[in-house]
């Protein structure tokens, strides 16, 4: 404590070993004594003389009167020794600790000095460059000076010696001149930070806000200093690129197609006072006022131009090779169809349907004995399946038309052959189930007369074999017969080249997402190929075969799901790989947008007359809704159309939605909201929708067979149409006379004339043979008791109900009536 805080020290009143009072003061003004005893310390002086040598020839060491008691000469040297020792070792210890802080200055001057001597090394490097850059930059001057003066030597030159010219070097003039700039803005301008708001603009064009470059950039900015320092190109020369530009682009797809970096295409448009991001998209003239900004020409195209990049390439002859043939096997339903290409294939393809109807195309490649490679299309028998049939025909090179020979030509038979001679195919007849009883093959050929199909046995070009499923009978003959057609159809294609293919049938699964089975017409369709197949696009992940193994590739006529779509297409598109995925994407979204417009002009298409018209004659119609979901895209299609044909003038089907996959909750809330039913057709619904199902009171049903579903929709139309009610006349009565009963009114005293007259019966009133009245009865009666009918010739009482106009002579009609249900053809 200093003296000047205003406080006392702390110490002793009087001296010696007695008691003291100490007063302490604290802060407020708070003190306190404290006793405090104090002794004295006892200090031994040596008397002078008395010391005696203490070295290892010494006598006894020290005064044995001053030492501790019990202490020997010998412990006293010991202790001696031990006190030396330490000193020692004190000594030691400093001298290691002094040579240790000596080398580490001398390591601490050496890196310094190795520092110094990088950054002196670094430092003479930079000047030899500045000094060589220089002297290339005087060289240049004088060369230009020198080509100025050849150029014009009439001018009269200023002459000024050497000595002048290096006494006023540039580099000090310049910075002297930014100096006096960097003067003149701080005195006129000031500090403008806080004048204003900090606009978009101004940030970008780096002006007040006053932004401040990254570390990245100056190191940028010196990796080029230095790099113009040694001679070497900074600034690369602009190539000015013709841009394809379409009616919208997206932004990020501009900056590609320009080859500019995508954040100054974005700066460059919020300048304009357009904030947008890279995935926005951008009309045909803000982009195109763009491209001129960045240097580049317009090339205006249009939206359908897309489409030029995967329009039909002629192949050379010399690059065509032969390639299997593709069969599809047709007929009506249950003649055979699925079991011959089974017989074919050593398969079972037919247990895995369900019913032992085919429902879905499937496809196929089968190798004869003698080494052929045949694709087949198996396509189904029912009458729903026509759209299938009709794309089996069309990506086809040979039909097979298989015929029961014991039920010879059928409905579907006659379209089969349609479906061919549309697609202006071969056909080669294959009569089945030859070794059942009833089997008459000669039958068969005479039916097909009639369809102006004539077989070679009839003097005809139509190739004809009898065949059995079930024996294996005439299946050699079969695949002759098909072999001779594809040798004589010479068919060729070129692998080498980019893929094009037909989309069989398409589904989506729940492990792989959408699948598709493509048909590879012409070129070889790889792994990681891109391509647009109808609306949708993708990149081709995986390929399996028909017998469900990975391949690399796929070439023409081969039959391959493909794995990597963006979206589940329609069966019957057609797919055609691209060379970049920015023009599948553009294909898809035009083909999208063609199709929206397409359906959007159809609707607008309507007069306001027709639509009154339609909305009045859709007043009496009752519609049955039904949301539609189906494995596959085919079987969808196939049972929308079937569900198109159910109805009559008072009742139809509407699909309110059809789809491919599991059924889900978006599925069961448009359900519950439309008050409809969900079929599925060879899918269920996940856990998730049978939950919500349950609790919304959604019905699900599940089918495998077409035929159960189009019967159950027939019957569940046919319960909204209004029952048909039928009369029947069971009797009439005369009112003779007319009484008035107390407490029921106006009864009428009657004769049955005819039949019977019944108490639930309706009856009506004729007066005059003119209906009255028509009701019925209150109290039917025979003398006083209540009875439920009354035969002809008997007297009786009758009372209507809520009605008492009736007179003597007036006639009653009394009548059964009866409902009978309708159903839908």
């Amino acid at each position: 404590m200093s003296d000047s805080d205003g406080k006392k020290t702390l110490g002793l009143r009087g001296s010696g070993a007695r008691p003291g009072n100490v007063k302490q003061s604290f802060s407020h003004g708070r003190t306190k004594n404290v006793v405090v005893e104090t002794k004295r310390k006892r200090v031994v002086v040596p008397k002078p003389g008395g010391q005696k040598p203490s070295g290892p020839g010494a006598g006894p060491i020290g005064d044995p009167k001053k030492r501790p008691a019990g202490i020997t000469d010998a412990e006293m040297e010991r202790r001696l020794k031990a006190v030396q020792a330490a000193k020692a070792r004190e000594a030691e210890e400093a001298a290691a600790r002094e040579a240790e802080e000596k080398a580490r200055a001398e390591e601490r001057e050496r890196r310094r000095a190795e520092v110094e001597a990088k950054e002196a090394e670094e430092r003479a490097r930079e000047e030899s460059l500045k000094a060589k850059a220089e002297e290339d930059a005087r060289r240049q001057r004088e060369a230009e000076a020198a080509a100025q003066a050849a150029a014009a030597p009439a001018a009269p030159t200023e002459t000024r010696s050497p000595a002048a010219n290096k006494s006023a070097p540039a580099t000090p003039a310049r910075k002297t001149e930014r100096e006096r700039e960097d003067t003149s803005k701080r005195s006129k301008g000031g500090d403008n930070r806080r004048s204003g708001k900090l606009t978009v603009n101004q940030a970008l064009a780096g002006g007040e806000g006053g932004r401040q470059r990254s570390m990245a950039q100056m190191k940028r900015k010196q990796e080029r200093a230095r790099q113009k320092a040694m001679g070497g190109n900074v600034e690369r020369e602009k190539i000015v690129r013709n841009v394809n530009l379409p009616e919208a682009i997206v932004v990020s797809e501009l900056a590609n197609r320009m080859a500019e970096r995508v954040a100054e295409v974005v700066k460059s448009l919020m300048k304009m006072g357009m904030m947008v991001t890279q995935n926005q998209t951008i009309d045909a003239d803000t982009a195109e006022l763009i491209i001129e900004e960045f240097g580049h020409k317009v090339v205006r195209v249009s939206d359908s131009d897309v489409e030029d990049v995967i329009k039909e390439v002629e192949d050379d002859a010399k690059d065509l090779i032969p390639r299997p043939p593709v069969i599809t096997i047709m007929g009506h339903v249950d003649h055979g169809k699925t079991s011959l290409l089974d017989a074919i294939r050593n398969a079972k393809v037919v247990a895995g349907e369900a019913g032992g109807i085919t429902q879905h195309i499937g496809a196929y490649q089968v190798t004869a004995d003698n080494g052929a490679v045949l694709s087949f299309l198996d396509t189904p028998g029912h009458a729903a399946f026509t759209s299938m049939r009709s794309r089996g025909a069309q990506v086809t090179d040979i039909v097979v038309l298989v015929v029961a020979a014991d039920d010879a030509v059928m409905p579907q038979t006659i379209e089969a052959i349609n479906h061919a001679k549309a697609a202006k195919v071969p056909m080669i007849v294959a009569i089945n189930k030859i070794d059942k009883p009833a089997a008459n093959a000669d039958k068969v050929r005479t039916d097909l007369l009639q369809h102006e199909v004539i077989v070679e046995k009839m003097s005809g070009d139509v190739q004809d074999v009898e065949v059995s499923a079930v024996t294996g009978k005439g299946l050699d003959e079969l695949l002759e017969a098909i072999a001779l057609q594809a040798e004589i159809l010479e068919l060729k294609a070129n692998p080498n080249r980019a893929a094009v293919g037909a989309v069989i049938e398409a589904q989506l699964d729940v492990g792989r997402g959408p699948v598709a089975t493509v048909l590879v017409q012409n070129g070889t369709l790889r792994q990681g190929d891109i391509f647009v197949v109808g609306e949708q696009y993708g990149k081709v992940r995986a390929l399996i075969n028909d017998q469900g193994e990975r391949v690399k590739e796929a070439g023409p006529s081969v039959p391959v799901e493909v794995l990597g779509l963006n979206g589940t297409p329609e069966a019957g598109d057609v797919l055609n790989v691209t060379d970049t995925e920015a023009q599948a994407r553009e294909i898809a979204e035009y083909r999208a947008n063609a199709a929206k417009d397409k359906r959007a002009a159809a609707g607008a298409a309507t007069t306001l007359e027709q639509l009154m018209a339609n909305a009045k004659a859709d007043k009496d119609v009752s519609e049955l809704p039904i949301l539609l979901k189906a494995d596959v895209q085919g079987s969808a299609e196939a049972i929308v159309q079937a569900m198109e044909k159910i109805g009559n003038d008072e009742v139809r089907v509407r699909v309110l939605h059809s789809g491919v996959g599991a059924i889900t909750e978006t599925d069961v809330g448009l359900a519950e909201a439309s008050g409809a039913p969900i079929m599925g057709f060879n899918v269920r619904a996940n856990a998730s929708a049978r939950n919500t199902a349950n609790q919304k009171g959604v019905e699900i049903r599940y089918y495998s067979i077409i035929y159960d579903l189009v019967d159950d929709v027939k019957a569940a139309a046919s319960g909204l149409l209004s029952a048909e009610i039928k009369e029947h006349f069971i009797g009439y009565a005369n009112i003779k006379e007319v009484f008035k009963v107390t407490g029921v009114g106006k009864v009428a005293g009657c004769l049955v004339t005819e039949g019977t007259a019944r108490r639930s019966a309706g009856v009506r009133l004729l007066r005059d043979n003119v209906v009255i009245h028509e009701g019925t009865l209150k109290t039917l009666k025979r003398f006083k008791d209540e009875v439920a009918e009354v035969q002809s010739g008997q007297e009786c009482g009758m009372a209507f109900e809520n009605y008492d106009d009736i007179r003597p002579g007036d006639v009653i009609e009394i009548f059964e009536r009866e409902e009978v249900t309708r159903t839908l053809a």
